[in-house]
């Protein structure tokens, strides 16, 4: 097989695909008889084919996929007006502490949070694969630690946490990420929807 006909491979593989495409399933579309290197030259010349139109390909945390550029976002949201799931500021500041501080238990959370973290909070974070138990911390009980996962990631448009924004403040880190993974949603054409309704996302004190 010529270079042209594994990107064609590629190419199709990646469009087809329905989860983002990691590289070990790429050399499986090969027989593991194409290396990463040339994967990886493969996935530049098609980021390079892409440009200017209204998708691009991207690399996130668990592999590559093809998304619709940000500025197509008003046009498709005519085609699926139902918005994104919100969640409440509650929810999102705990996400945001498990991102930055990770891994914490549930005790350090409330410790920064300065109030009770519900099950339900944490059940929602888990339900939604955005935050999973890594381990426990050597200490009485034995408290669950926990971390984000790469589907946060991938649902933030980011490849790793290098990326998230930085923490110029808590107000203003929980804000870009709510935006961040709204419009993230926003850019798939199905995004997933979590496992029970949530309530807006206020612009008032945080709640438990």
């Amino acid at each position: 097989m010529n270079t042209q006909d594994a990107k064609r491979v590629l190419e199709t593989a990646l469009i087809c695909a329905q989860q983002p495409l990691p590289l070990r399933d790429m050399r499986a579309l090969f027989d593991d008889r194409v290396g990463v290197d040339t994967l990886r030259s493969l996935l530049d010349e098609l980021v390079r084919d892409w440009e200017g139109k209204g998708v691009e390909l991207v690399a996130l945390a668990s592999g590559w996929r093809f998304q619709s550029r940000p500025e197509m976002r008003d046009y498709l949201d005519r085609l699926h007006p139902e918005k994104p799931p919100r969640y409440s500021r509650a929810v999102m500041e705990t996400l945001a502490i498990v991102a930055y501080r990770q891994p914490v238990t549930r005790g350090d959370i409330e410790d920064i949070r300065g109030v009770t973290v519900s099950t339900q909070i944490v059940k929602q974070l888990e339900d939604r694969n955005w935050i999973e138990v890594i381990g426990h911390r050597d200490a009485p009980g034995r408290p669950a630690l926990y971390a984000t996962t790469r589907q946060f990631l991938d649902d933030l448009g980011l490849s790793s946490l290098d990326q998230l924004p930085p923490l110029e403040g808590t107000p203003a880190a929980i804000d870009l990420m709510a935006t961040g993974l709204a419009e993230q949603a926003s850019l798939l054409e199905s995004p997933a929807q979590p496992s029970e309704p949530t309530e807006p996302l206020p612009s008032s004190e945080a709640q438990a």
